[in-house]
């Protein structure tokens, strides 16, 4: 078992930063990837950035590429989202989840087993 913890969310104006943290505990040494999804109102939960395990390497939904970066501490077993130049359309409920099997699909929800309870980021325009 994987349990997740985000926090960071809340509430800044259009062109502002924010860095929401996701904090992982349990069997976290068998994971093969973390990533990032939000959910806005109305909307289907949708892919925003993802880092594997082995390598680092990262991937991020076109949307976002250029104005958000993941990143992880190992150290802490915390992973990163550093969001900057935030739209009103990049309010969202951001949850972070951990994939415990390689795939192929990383943008896809059922690449991953594990999710947080999400926390929520709003961008005033």
């Amino acid at each position: 078992q994987v349990q997740l913890v985000e926090s960071g969310g809340g509430l800044v104006q259009a062109g502002g930063s924010l860095r929401v943290s996701c904090a992982a505990s349990g069997r976290t040494f068998s994971s093969y990837v973390m990533g990032w999804f939000r959910q806005a109102p109305g909307k289907e939960r949708e892919f925003v950035a993802a880092i594997r395990w082995s390598d680092d390497s990262t991937y991020y939904a076109d949307s976002v590429k250029g104005r958000f970066t993941v990143s992880r501490e190992n150290a802490k077993n915390t992973v990163y989202l550093q969001m900057n130049s935030l739209k009103p359309e990049d309010t969202a409920v951001y949850y972070c989840a951990v994939g415990r099997i390689p795939r192929t699909n990383l943008k896809a929800t059922t690449t991953y087993d594990y999710w947080g309870q999400g926390t929520q980021v709003t961008v005033s325009s």
